[in-house]
């Protein structure tokens, strides 16, 4: 009888000591999206291009438009992390998973992103870039079955990894990947199919970079359009409740 008694004790002391002890972030969190924001931060942009398209992400955080989308989801929040990228070894998290909700949230890392310092300038890996964004997944702080890397940038992949090889890969964990093509008026002298490849860049991200449930691609005519570009884009992401696989060519 007192070693039922006892065992009767452990094992209400053990159910007690579990309800108690704090379970991980991501086990009762609960997202509409986990969003990774890949920007291209590559020697054909200047610093001048650079900090238009840092201004351009901060803005478009803090968009109204995109506000409202984000409060109008299921669970009314979003997580977010941005990424910046150029050669094959130079991937940074520039402002790691932040939870999204409403204006104060979006402030917060709307500042974050506009003190980060420039880190690299090299050429232009996306493969890599996709590969890199994709682990970053596992250490989200929520939970969600809508994943989505965005790849932003103004050229080809001309370094490290193939895209094609990452981007499938990144489909079969069942991430979506999303592109913004960054469109410019002249070619680079030194290299003119980069950033204007047969069939336009646009066309390229769409065959090369996107793939996944419900993925696209836009086009912003030049950096000076790149904060409404990417608010646009944040906003169809977000709302976005497509969860058809895309055919690639």
């Amino acid at each position: 009888m007192i070693g039922l008694m006892r065992a009767i004790s452990l094992s209400a002391f053990i159910l007690l000591a579990t309800a108690l002890t704090p379970r991980p972030a991501h086990a009762e969190s609960n997202v509409d999206i986990l969003l990774v924001l890949a920007a291209d931060i590559s020697r054909s942009l200047d610093e001048r291009k650079f900090r238009l398209q840092r201004e351009g992400y901060a803005e478009a955080i803090i968009s109204p438009r995109v506000l409202k989308a984000i409060e109008s989801g299921p669970n009314g929040r979003i997580a977010v992390c941005l990424v910046e990228w150029s050669g094959p070894q130079q991937q940074a998290v520039i402002v790691d998973w932040t939870i999204v909700a409403n204006a104060t949230d979006a402030q917060r890392l709307a500042a974050r992103i506009r003190d980060a310092p420039r880190l690299f300038m090299d050429r232009t890996a996306i493969g890599n870039a996709v590969d890199f964004s994709a682990r970053l997944f596992e250490k989200a702080p929520a939970t969600s079955n809508r994943r989505v890397i965005d790849v932003s940038g103004d050229g080809t992949s001309n370094a490290g990894r193939s895209i094609i090889t990452a981007r499938d890969e990144a489909l079969s964990q069942g991430i979506t990947i999303n592109g913004l093509a960054i469109l410019s008026e002249t070619p680079l002298p030194s290299n003119p199919w980069h950033t204007h490849p047969p069939g336009g860049l646009l066309a390229w991200y769409e065959n090369n970079v996107i793939g996944g449930a419900g993925a696209f691609a836009l086009a912003a005519e030049g950096f000076e359009a790149f904060g409404a570009s990417i608010a646009s884009k944040l906003i169809k992401e977000i709302a976005s409740n497509d969860v058809t696989p895309r055919r690639m060519p």
